[in-house]
């Protein structure tokens, strides 16, 4: 090693203790202010932010540790964390009781300490989220400057930049409103959860848990895969990280099982993925919902435990069809289901009492906190899961790390949210997208569809999710959608980039993993995902989304939805027990039309057609099977 490879290393080895520190106090102090909540938004949210850019700029470094320039651009990370500590201060120390700002205008130093707050935060952005979400912000801040110059049909009125200062930076709005309001309170506390879940070994314990249920049955490794996602991906946060560590145990075992390495990577994304949508967490989003649409966290978690298990249902079917299509059998050895449940039973306990905590309507943040300290308590009652004091510092510092990109993604959308709010573009959107989908229900959808895998390809889930709703809920209300029907709808649509070609990221990490093609493990994922398109548009055309009334409405639209499910995958994969002829598959593929736009009548008889041709080819199986022994 050189004398100044040496040196670089030993610069990057105290930055990253230094960094190491400031993580494990940063999950400190979310705990803290979880529990007492002694700061106001305006010093909390700037707080958080800043201790999130200053810990981006440390372990995000502008070049790499072999760089020629690393030295110099250390140092202006250095700079940059320096600068976002001063900005930070003064918004803090900010006067938001002496109204004179909204009569004088800002001070310089006011105006220079916003302006190097959205700038740093820019630059997090591209550092952690990425190139595509910076641009975004930066051309809705440019329409909010520069609007009044266009054509009056897109036209705003074109904010000075004292003005847009005083909106994104000293108010509850722009980058300090709600995205990030929810990113640093509840979704930190939860990723946090996550993060122990992983140091403790509950994570792996369910895991674990999966391959017992599941693992005996034909393609034992990919419905494992499923299922650990379902219980898994809802915590964790992230489709992307879920399928880079459970993966990371499934890939290889469906590898050798037989899958082919684009399916297994395919397999992995669309579970993983699905657990975004999967009670009781539900990623960062559906906090995100509750705080937009002023319902109860307790209802959304309840009305999306049917579609979710809707969505892994049809996520199995496609499992089971592909293992059947490979002649693939289950696992040869398997743990015994109580054997697992033996060993750690204790980690189910925290997951209970936040489901249930939750349905209670406490406080999130206070139900995350509980559900840290349940991991925590679970994992010392027994020997064999007790951690050491260092894997709990590990935990801290991940939980801190993990956020870093949500809370930078939830920020800049929060400018996204912010420009929305000042100039009245969302009308114009709304307004846009009626006209050019006629004003019918299954157009604006198919718009929306496309606009969230275009947000999907350079934005997070979340990020994606609140930009759309912003634009795109309106429109859905107006054509008498209720608004969280809305909102469930966007956010379906929100997950979609994870596994739609040309950019789906779940799939592109799953496809690493499994040593695969990243596009053909795209394809793959993508049609095993099917229900991110279809349960969306049983929303929208059934009361899927139960509302405590028509409970007789909200139980055939659940079968209706199994028929659609059952059907689709039929034509498209051309069996279901048994091989389909193609008189089966074409009248399977015209089903799913009748049973999202006709009346009563014919999707009655379309959910018929769908369980004769079931169980005719149910018995052609068993009948094949007889003859065979």
């Amino acid at each position: 090693m050189t004398n100044s490879s040496a040196l670089n290393h030993r610069v990057t080895e105290r930055l990253m203790q230094l960094a190491t520190v400031a993580a494990i106090a940063l999950s400190v102090f979310q705990i803290w202010q979880g529990v007492t909540a002694n700061l106001s938004a305006p010093v909390f949210r700037p707080v958080h932010l800043c201790w999130i850019l200053a810990l981006v700029f440390l372990v995000r470094p502008l070049v790499k540790e072999d760089n020629r320039f690393y030295l110099p651009a250390r140092l202006i990370d250095l700079a940059m964390v320096l600068a976002t500590l001063w900005a930070a201060q003064h918004i803090v120390r900010f006067d938001y009781d002496d109204i004179g700002f909204l009569l004088d205008g800002l001070g310089a130093d006011d105006v220079l300490a916003g302006s190097i707050s959205i700038v740093t935060l820019l630059e997090a952005t591209r550092r952690t989220v990425g190139m595509v979400m910076v641009v975004i912000a930066a051309i809705f801040m440019a329409y909010a400057m520069f609007g009044d110059i266009l054509p009056a049909s897109v036209a705003s009125k074109g904010f000075a930049l004292d003005e847009i200062i005083r909106f994104h930076i000293y108010s509850t709005n722009g980058v300090f409103g709600a995205p990030l309001a929810i990113a640093a309170g509840v979704v930190f506390i939860f990723v946090l959860f996550g993060a122990f879940l992983q140091v403790t070994g509950a994570g792996q314990f369910f895991i674990d848990a999966a391959f017992a249920v599941a693992g005996k049955y034909r393609g034992g490794p990919a419905k494992a895969s499923v299922v650990a996602s379902a219980a898994l991906g809802s915590i964790s946060g992230s489709a992307i990280a879920n399928t880079v560590t459970t993966g990371a145990l499934t890939i290889p075992m469906m590898k050798k099982l037989g899958y082919k390495p684009e399916q297994a990577a395919g397999i992995e994304a669309a579970a993983s993925t699905g657990g975004q949508i999967m009670p009781p967490v539900m990623g960062a989003g559906a906090f995100v919902m509750a705080q937009f649409t002023g319902i109860a966290y307790s209802e959304i978690l309840l009305v999306s435990i049917a579609p979710a298990i809707l969505y892994f249902g049809c996520t199995l079917l496609y499992v089971h069809l592909m293992a059947c299509k490979l002649g693939l059998k289950g696992m040869d050895k398997v743990a015994q289901l109580q054997v697992v449940m033996k060993q750690g039973w204790h980690f189910i306990v925290p997951l209970i009492l936040i489901t249930t905590l939750l349905l209670m309507s406490y406080s999130p943040v206070l139900v995350g906190i509980a559900g840290c300290s349940a991991i925590l308590v679970a994992a010392m009652c027994r020997k064999h899961s007790r951690i050491s004091i260092r894997l709990f510092f590990k935990g801290m510092k991940e939980g801190a790390l993990l956020a870093l990109p949500i809370s930078v993604a939830c920020a800049t959308a929060g400018i996204v949210v912010g420009v929305v709010g000042q100039t009245g573009i969302g009308l114009q959107f709304t307004q846009f997208l009626m006209a050019l989908s006629g004003g019918y229900l299954w157009s604006v959808m198919a718009l929306i569809a496309v606009a969230a895998v275009i947000l999907g390809m350079g934005l997070p889930v979340t990020a994606a999710y609140i930009v759309l709703s912003i634009m795109a809920v309106p429109a859905l209300t107006e054509l008498g959608l209720s608004i969280l029907a809305a909102h469930m709808i966007v956010f379906w649509l929100s997950q979609t980039s994870n596994v739609t070609p040309p950019i789906a990221l779940a799939a592109f990490a799953g496809a690493g993993v499994a040593g695969a093609s990243p596009m053909q493990s795209a394809v793959q994922a993508f049609k095993l995902a099917q229900g991110f398109f279809l349960i969306p548009l049983m929303m929208a055309f059934s009361p899927l989304i139960y509302d405590g009334e028509n409970l007789m409405g909200f139980i055939f639209a659940i079968v209706t939805t199994i028929a659609l499910i059952v059907a689709f995958a039929g034509a498209i994969e051309g069996r279901l027990i048994k091989p389909l002829s193609m008189a089966a598959r074409a009248v399977l593929l015209a089903v799913p039309f009748a049973l999202i736009f006709s009346g009563l009548t014919i999707k009655l008889a379309a959910v018929a057609v769908v369980v004769v041709i079931t169980s005719l080819n149910a018995y052609r199986g068993r009948e094949s099977s007889a003859t065979a022994a």
